[in-house]
């Protein structure tokens, strides 16, 4: 574990798995940080060097001003495998993690060797823009932790809820600390997403995941990103929210590891 000074900022990161091993870099969701891909660390560590780390604003990473653009964030990527020496990586990120990696697939196609976007979106049209801006004026008006109980409900389904309560506190201690700063900063980069229109140049294999019942990214929204991308796979996860990896932890691994070549 350490703090790399990147961009503006400083970013928390965790490194595992075998050193010579291939790069595979890991991008949380909007309001979680790199704790919440811990179901998939067993795998992943087996095979890759794993770099995941904390979005600029959440964990113990730096929280810079608000507003946040998407290209920060990339920049914040770029510059941890710069400082690493990472020439290409795998790369999985989920909501605003896979929304980050969709923009290092289209603005830096040769650092990125396969992507899996998970349960995101890429674009933000008015209704969905319109969302962001009420929950910055909640999070101005009441705080971050205001937000929490909404949250859970989109996050994960009536079933983890009440079966997997270790994973649940792990991921409201995570939102909850979550900066003021860094969550309307992100936020705000999520409100200016313009993506879809620029998928078809993609020329990188992409899987696109969702959870059957993620409302913030639904299948029929992410079917259309894959019809898009050139090539893409698509895998829906049963019985899952907008946390898939977490809600249907055992079928979410099995979407990506024929992918990744894992099996």
């Amino acid at each position: 574990m350490s703090v790399i000074h990147v961009n503006d900022t400083e970013i928390f990161i965790q490194v595992d798995g075998p050193e010579g091993a291939p790069w595979l870099i890991c991008s949380n969701s909007l309001g979680a940080t790199h704790r919440m891909w811990a179901p998939q660390m067993a795998t992943f560590s087996q095979h890759y060097r794993v770099l995941r780390y904390d979005t600029r604003g959440h964990g113990q990473s730096g929280a810079p001003n608000a507003p946040y653009q998407l290209s920060d964030l990339i920049k914040d990527v770029i510059g941890l495998m710069d400082h690493y020496a990472i020439e290409t990586a795998d790369y999985i990120g989920l909501s605003l993690g896979g929304m980050t990696g969709l923009g290092i697939a289209l603005g830096h196609p040769e650092r990125i060797n396969r992507l899996i976007c998970c349960d995101a979106r890429a674009d933000a049209p008015p209704p969905f823009a319109k969302m962001w801006d009420e929950r910055i004026a909640a999070v101005d008006m009441n705080g971050v932790a205001s937000l929490w109980p909404g949250t859970l409900e989109r996050w994960l389904t009536a079933a983890c809820q009440a079966q997997s309560k270790e994973a649940v506190d792990r991921l409201k201690a995570d939102f909850e600390t979550t900066s003021a700063e860094g969550y309307k900063g992100c936020a705000a980069a999520i409100r200016g997403l313009d993506y879809l229109r620029h998928l078809g140049s993609l020329s990188l294999p992409v899987l696109y995941i969702v959870g059957d019942q993620d409302s913030g990214a639904s299948p029929e929204t992410m079917r259309a990103m894959a019809d898009a991308t050139p090539g893409a796979m698509f895998k829906v996860i049963p019985n899952a929210a907008h946390i898939a990896n977490i809600d249907n932890t055992d079928a979410f691994n099995a979407a990506f590891t024929g992918f990744l070549g894992l099996d």
